[in-house]
């Protein structure tokens, strides 16, 4: 990785869980909740370490292992008892993220979310009021409601889920900027994955274990390898 080179940058593409947000807790008390009302037992280290970068749909059927009569409890309890807003007080966001966010908009850098969260973002986008700061938020596709999940308060794309090019590839057309000149900030393979896949380069936050054109700890670090052109 090249952490010298200066890049010039139209847009900066976000994960949200692990980057945006420690949300490490807020997955543990969810996943924990449908692991214990499906199977009665709660999650092992690497069970919840899947459940915290994939969709809810997809860790659903990792905690129920191909059980059917287990899958089906979890999604009837998903559905019927689960209310994303109960967990995200427990979401903790990740220092200097909005006075990263400013510095960026202050340049006229784009900037976007990509995210395998699926119904509970708009209401993280609300509650910590962060419509302001970004421009368009990608989430993965969900049952509940296909294609464009916008409303007054901001544009919510779906598409299909990480590592996927998809969502990245709509947040590249509907802002019009240029592949090259785009960053993906990720903490996990996945994110990886899908900034390799979208061709854009990958800035990994607080892993230095994934192999990325650039490494972060904190935020503000980020400004460093912006051009001033």
């Amino acid at each position: 990785m090249d952490q010298q080179k200066k890049w010039d940058v139209d847009c900066v593409i976000y994960d949200c869980d692990g980057v945006l947000f420690d949300s490490f807790d807020a997955n543990r008390r969810l996943y924990n909740s449908i692991a214990l009302a499906a199977r009665g037992t709660e999650l092992d280290a690497d069970e919840l370490r899947y459940c915290h970068t994939h969709t809810v749909y997809q860790s659903i059927a990792h905690i129920c292992r191909n059980d059917a009569e287990s899958e089906r409890r979890a999604r009837e309890f998903f559905a019927s008892t689960i209310d994303f807003r109960d967990f995200i007080p427990y979401l903790t966001m990740e220092p200097n993220v909005t006075e990263t966010l400013e510095k960026l908009k202050a340049r006229g850098i784009s900037r976007a979310i990509s995210t395998n969260r699926t119904t509970s973002m708009r209401h993280i986008m609300e509650r910590y009021a962060l419509w302001r700061y970004f421009d368009i938020v990608v989430t993965a596709a969900h049952q509940a409601q296909a294609g464009n999940d916008g409303g007054p308060a901001g544009t919510i794309l779906q598409a299909k889920s990480k590592p996927d090019p998809e969502g990245v590839e709509k947040i590249l057309k509907a802002l019009n900027v240029r592949r090259e000149a785009t960053l993906y900030i990720g903490d996990s393979e996945v994110d990886m994955g899908t900034a390799r896949s979208s061709g854009v380069r990958f800035v990994a936050y607080k892993n230095n274990t994934l192999e990325a054109d650039a490494s972060i700890d904190d935020h503000l670090a980020l400004l460093e390898f912006l051009s001033d052109g």
